[in-house]
């Protein structure tokens, strides 16, 4: 039969359905405005690396007037009953769904993953986090963190850039709906859909000050977190960030929640259904080229069936498409930036250099913007590099085991505790597993499959605190 049959003709998502202005300001009290000191960024496309836009560049002086604006709209919001502040989360919501395929086509522009993972990920996963918190709104009294329970106040929020619009939401919905007020700092690679998100809050008619944005780059989100009328801190990023928040706070009355870095396990037993768990694995590593926090990006696969998994997992990448995200068509999208291909480059090759062997499916990259092709390395030992430093990117670590023991105490060797996986038949050794995984979070057999209602976070170095789920509210709520 004649392979070209099946093939895939190119499918783009046209890029007219979304305006992208030259150039944005601050979102504060309610407004756009320029940055105090008249400085601006460029955010480009990764798959292309266009300039996409011109962004304002917020410092400590603008991250000082959000906060003001911030304090002042707490008081009418916070008071505001729960019903009340529940019809605006339902609003953004609303709209959130309404303007999908427009959010869609600019998340995958200035970040680099495919449409298929913002079209059908990201953005339903948005708008169903501001319709659980918006249910919550009412009913915090309910939600086990006291019968009396009120907002801290203002809440500043760093989120990263591998999913700007979704991290906005999962610590943006939850500080609302307890009353809360926010400042926002975007990742400043990936400023736009935050900046769109402040012209959604507009069109709900969300009062002044409530949300306030501010871009800029690690400087602005330091002023943020250190500035003395925050009274919460939620950060997403590096663990080597994360630390040095955990530093600033330390010693103050903020409340703080850190989502870390990670280096996730996914646990292949021989009696698994590896067809499916060859699924699992794709879309655990190479799901937004890697650049997941909770990546499944070590794969412990037990000796008698290695082989035979391997095998399959190398068709299956065969069959990965790997180019402009805007394609429908597209698997895997471009790397963020070119500091990060530079990183995940330099991990590869240490990973060769240390010994393990290297593949990757044949594939032809782009020859503008930032691409790195899906690998997989396999004679790796816990020693190498790859297996315990977090790539964030489209790299693969196979490692061996003969034991379920051995296969929890391989899991557990690393200073991350975010995420694992168990592919296996049998129901007795998942639960027994999952009680032995240091991991936040542990699937059976599937893998990054998220929901507003299920709690996320992680233990050591991948941070505290849980966003998610009636446990996410905590973060947001004291007792009276």
């Amino acid at each position: 039969m004649n392979a070209k049959l099946f093939a895939y003709a190119p499918a783009p998502e046209s890029r007219s359905v979304v305006e992208i202005a030259s150039s944005y300001g601050l979102f504060i009290d309610g407004e756009f405005r320029e940055a105090a000191a008249g400085k601006v960024f460029k955010t480009l496309a990764p798959a292309s690396e266009e300039v996409l836009s011109e962004v304002a560049y917020g410092d400590e002086a603008d991250v000082d007037a959000a906060v003001r604006a911030a304090r002042a709209a707490f008081g009418a919001w916070s008071a505001m009953p729960g019903a009340e502040r529940a019809k605006y989360l339902f609003r953004i919501a609303r709209i959130v769904q309404e303007r999908a395929r427009e959010l869609a086509v600019l998340e995958t522009l200035d970040n680099g993953k495919p449409i298929r993972e913002t079209r059908d990920a990201d953005l339903p996963l948005v708008a169903a986090h501001f319709f659980y918190y918006a249910g919550w709104a009412d009913k915090l009294a309910y939600a086990g963190c006291g019968p009396n329970p009120r907002a801290l106040g203002v809440a500043a929020q760093v989120i990263p850039w591998n999913f700007p619009l979704l991290m906005l939401a999962w610590k943006v919905a939850p500080a609302l709906a307890a009353g809360n007020t926010v400042v926002l700092k975007p990742a400043e690679t990936t400023p736009l859909s935050a900046l769109f998100f402040a012209d959604i809050c507009r069109q709900a008619g969300l009062p002044k000050g409530v949300v306030n944005i501010v871009t800029g780059d690690g400087a602005t989100g330091a002023s943020l977190v250190g500035h003395p009328d925050v009274n919460k801190v939620a950060f997403t990023g590096s663990t080597a960030v994360g630390k040095q928040i955990a530093r600033t706070v330390a010693g103050t009355e903020k409340r703080l929640t850190l989502e870390l870095g990670g280096k996730g396990a996914n646990i292949v037993f021989e009696d698994a259904p590896l067809d499916q768990a060859v699924e699992g694995i794709v879309g655990g590593i190479f799901f937004n080229q890697g650049q997941v926090c909770c990546a499944g990006s070590r794969l412990l696969v037990q000796e008698s069936v290695q082989e035979e998994l391997l095998d399959a997992l190398k068709r299956r990448l065969g069959t990965l498409r790997v180019g402009d995200p805007l394609d429908k068509n597209t698997d895997v999208g471009a790397i963020n930036s070119a500091e990060q291909l530079a990183r995940i480059t330099e991990l590869a090759e240490a990973g060769e250099a240390e010994g393990a062997q290297r593949w990757s499916p044949p594939c032809e990259l782009p020859g503008e913007g930032y691409w790195f092709a899906p690998t997989v390395f396999t004679g790796v030992s816990q020693a190498h590099r790859i297996a315990r430093e977090e790539i964030f990117g489209p790299v693969l670590s196979v490692l061996t085991f003969r034991t379920p023991d051995e296969a929890v105490a391989k899991a557990n060797n690393t200073p991350y505790g975010l995420s694992a996986g168990i592919w296996t038949e049998k129901g007795s050794r998942i639960l027994k597993l999952a009680n032995q995984l240091r991991a936040g979070v542990v699937w059976a057999n599937t893998f990054n499959k998220f929901d507003p209602t299920s709690p996320f976070g992680g233990y050591k170095e991948s941070g505290y605190g849980r966003e998610g789920g009636r446990h996410g509210l905590e973060a947001y709520l004291e007792h009276a």
